[in-house]
């Protein structure tokens, strides 16, 4: 793809078993990926892997060639907002590897889950510690580091954001730092009960997100269909198409200037033969 040609870029989560430069490379030319994300350590364990100079180089080298952009997902574990101090602990060390790993392989930013205060007498001591913790590990990255990438989650719980207006209070416990930005799941926001189903209703939850964050903010999208309806905070991913959102959204989410530099990222089941046909699909609503 030559650079610049088209946006927003359109791909999915590849796999890293196998390597990176290798693996991962090989499934994102087959499905035609412009854009990938992936896991920089296990994404269900606190275990993190010793970085690969070499390796890093020719995955970076790779996607360079091939202009691919890429995204770290970090841990599915970290849960800033918790009230165990060994999962809080965990979960800044966890965000900050994600980070560093981010830059050694040239990520554009890092997907870290909003998360919840478990109980419901925590919800004020949560917005503390993220300040406290994290503030620290976003003044140690540089202009050219990865944006740290909220993402809010299907709203179930004490989600620290139920809904997308809650991501006020996140930035501002982040002193709206430069670079905090959003990964908005089109599965998590639907599952929160915002309708993205209905006509006009993928514009009017972007427009939400532009006044709340501002369009710069928006750096990333998980392009996920439901397998649940709308406010069933449910986070059940379905293929575009498939499930209870439908493909008519996302020809309104593909022409929303919010989404221009936000490339959409598949999280949905299945390998090459779903994936690459998802993306053509969207590439064929993108280009109409």
């Amino acid at each position: 793809m030559a650079k610049g040609k088209v946006s927003p870029r359109i791909g999915a989560h590849v796999p890293t078993s196998g390597g990176m430069a290798t693996r991962s490379i090989e499934y994102a030319q087959t499905i035609k990926a412009e854009a990938i994300q992936v896991f920089a350590s296990s994404p269900r364990t606190w275990a993190t892997s010793a970085p690969n100079p070499k390796v890093d180089d020719l995955f970076r080298q790779r996607t360079t060639e091939l202009d691919i952009e890429t995204y770290v997902h970090a841990s599915f574990l970290i849960n800033l907002g918790s009230p165990t101090k060994s999962t809080y602990e965990n979960s800044l060390s966890a965000t900050a590897y994600s980070l560093r790993r981010g830059r050694e392989i040239g990520s554009k930013g890092v997907v870290v889950h909003t998360g919840s205060a478990v109980d419901e007498s925590h919800i004020s001591q949560a917005w503390k510690q993220i300040h406290e913790g994290v503030m620290p590990i976003l003044n140690n990255l540089r202009e050219d580091d990865p944006w740290l990438l909220l993402e809010p989650t299907a709203g179930q719980g004490q989600s620290l954001v139920k809904k997308l207006d809650d991501l006020t209070r996140y930035f501002e416990a982040l002193e709206w730092h430069p670079k905090v930005g959003v990964c908005l799941d089109t599965c998590h926001v639907f599952a929160a009960g915002h309708d993205i189903k209905k006509p006009g209703g993928m514009k009017e939850t972007l427009d939400l997100l532009v006044k709340i964050a501002g369009i710069e903010r928006i750096q990333l999208i998980h392009a996920n269909d439901s397998m649940d309806i709308c406010g069933n905070l449910k986070d059940r991913h379905q293929n575009i198409g498939k499930g209870e959102i439908g493909s008519e959204p996302f020809t309104e989410l593909l022409a929303h200037p919010a989404v221009t530099n936000a490339p959409l990222i598949l999280e949905t089941p299945g390998a090459e033969p779903e994936h690459g046909s998802e993306i053509a699909l969207l590439k064929k609503i993108r280009g109409q």
